[in-house]
């Protein structure tokens, strides 16, 4: 029996081999790997002593040799395979051990070259997998350093089942086809903001952890990744507090993808994918007291992101409030001290924000909707002025902070905002009339002199009316109604400033 080793990553190799040897396998292997297992004190012969033929082209060409796999795909079963093995001098490979090299790590890197992604391209290894794997029946495949230990085991023990080894090339299998997913999706970038959309799509997800159950009890969950090494959300430590479930990372979700799109210290409180309060301010802690102040009874229970290192003050502020999630860069050693002290509070650090995926995927009977993700960079020097007023500078800031988080606002979305402050909210509802209600309703008295903003236009002049009774300044919107004369006209009459952003910013 000949076992064939062809390893980047090097973990546990040589006591993986040294089991290997034991169960009776004869070791064959190219360059580094060679040389690690001989180092390890193994016996083990090069692939290119072995097939006669040298590495060639700086390493390129290896294992591409037909002794290789032929010992690879030789029916076991089949009497004309194994006489014509016989008659080749060719001997069997039962044992393929091998994993590739780090492309994705390699484009991770800033500023890497097209030349080195090129280079961490493998194509002896995938090769090698896919033809052990194709022959599961009679040849192992191994890709997984975490499999070593039973994998080990059992060839020490009698061997591998066949579902073993079936389970092993599934794996394998799909370890190539993410592989080349994230290759493809490489190849597939472009720095065009009007490059049509690919003709197929291929994405590959990693599970990283089950989840107690998805939105409901009777619903399995899981969390995926694109990368071997997860960022953002999907990568953050859990450093205290019971097991994430599916609707606490929905929201957790939506909660850091909103506090992280402010420059200024910044808090998010989101109930149910939408936050109910939201503020920047100097101060984190400051930040913290004005989004939970923007409503008070719909942070119980919520989901907190601070896009800065959690305070002391921030986390005393916090305290006497229930919540299920808090998520954050970082924690002072005291804030995590006092956080610690709820028992049930999931408490998360976010290391590294991944760049902006350069797609949004959404589900649907039958498919799978695509778009490009909602990045566009704004600058509110640019918008247009369309009443008879213009805003003044201060209601300018909050009408750029009332803009920003109507983004992250189920619409249709109607966002109130006073002193960098959000101070009621209208989502999700069928006509933007409702939502200007609710947004009443909910801020009460603080939307006298707060500012308004809309993630569509206005198509009546009702929503502006509203908007005045409610005591409402100014106004922020897209614009481009057939009837924005007539809101315009509303606006002017009741002295509110409005400007357009020419943008709209629906988030279904």
């Amino acid at each position: 029996m000949k076992a064939l080793f062809s390893v980047y990553d090097k973990t546990g190799i040589v006591e993986f081999s040294k089991q290997v040897a034991s169960a009776g396998y004869e070791l064959l292997s190219t360059g580094g790997t060679h040389s690690s297992l001989s180092e390890g004190g193994l016996k083990v012969e090069q692939v290119a002593d072995y097939t006669g033929s040298p590495e060639i082209l700086e390493g390129r060409v290896k294992t591409l040799h037909p002794t290789i796999y032929a010992g690879l795909l030789a029916r076991r079963d089949s009497s004309d395979h194994m006489a014509e093995l016989k008659n080749q001098g060719i001997d069997s490979i039962d044992l393929v051990v091998v994993n590739l090299y780090p492309f994705v790590e390699t484009v991770s890197k800033p500023n890497v070259t097209l030349a080195d992604a090129l280079e961490n391209i493998d194509i002896g290894g995938p090769t090698m997998l896919r033809a052990a794997s194709k022959n599961f029946p009679s040849v192992a495949v191994v890709v997984d350093p975490a499999d070593y230990a039973w994998v080990g085991q059992k060839l020490s023990e009698g061997g591998l089942t066949i579902d073993d080894r079936r389970g092993l090339a599934a794996k394998a299998f799909n370890h190539v086809s993410t592989y080349d997913a994230a290759v493809t999706k490489y190849l597939l970038k472009s720095d065009s903001a009007d490059e049509e959309l690919p003709g197929s799509l291929t994405i590959s997800l990693k599970k990283i952890t089950g989840l107690r159950y998805g939105e409901n009890p009777h619903q399995n969950g899981a969390l995926y990744s694109e990368s071997n090494v997860p960022m953002g959300l999907a990568g953050a430590r859990q450093l205290h507090g019971r097991e994430l479930s599916y609707n606490n990372l929905m929201d957790a979700d939506a909660a850091w993808r909103t506090a992280s799109d402010f420059a200024d210290p910044t808090v998010s409180v989101v109930k149910h994918a939408n936050p109910c309060g939201l503020a920047s301010k100097n101060d984190i802690a400051e930040a913290y007291l004005a989004a939970y102040e923007g409503d008070t009874v719909s942070a119980f229970g919520g989901i907190v992101a601070f896009n800065r290192t959690v305070t002391a003050a921030a986390a005393e502020a916090m305290e006497p409030v229930f919540y299920e999630v808090v998520i954050a860069p970082d924690y002072e050693t005291r804030a995590l001290e006092i956080l610690q002290k709820k028992r049930n509070l999931r408490i998360l650090a976010i290391d590294k924000q991944p760049d902006t995926p350069a797609y949004d995927l959404r589900p649907i009977t039958g498919g799978v909707l695509v778009q490009a993700s909602d990045s566009i960079e704004e600058d509110p020097t640019s918008w247009t002025v369309a009443t008879q007023r213009a805003p003044s500078d201060a209601e300018m800031k909050d009408l750029a902070f009332a803009w920003k988080a109507a983004k992250h606002i189920k619409s249709n979305a109607i966002v109130f905002a006073k002193g960098l402050a959000m101070v009621g909210m209208g989502a999700g509802q069928p006509n933007r009339v409702v939502s200007v209600h609710l947004s009443q309703r909910s801020s009460g008295d603080k939307a006298k002199g707060s500012v308004l903003a809309s993630d569509a236009f206005f198509p009546f002049s009702d929503n502006i009316e509203l908007a005045a009774e409610a005591g409402i300044t100014a106004i922020v919107q897209p614009g481009g109604s057939i009837r924005d004369d007539e809101v315009i006209a509303a606006a002017d009459k009741a002295k509110l400033a409005m400007v357009f952003t020419g943008v709209r910013h629906f988030r279904h």
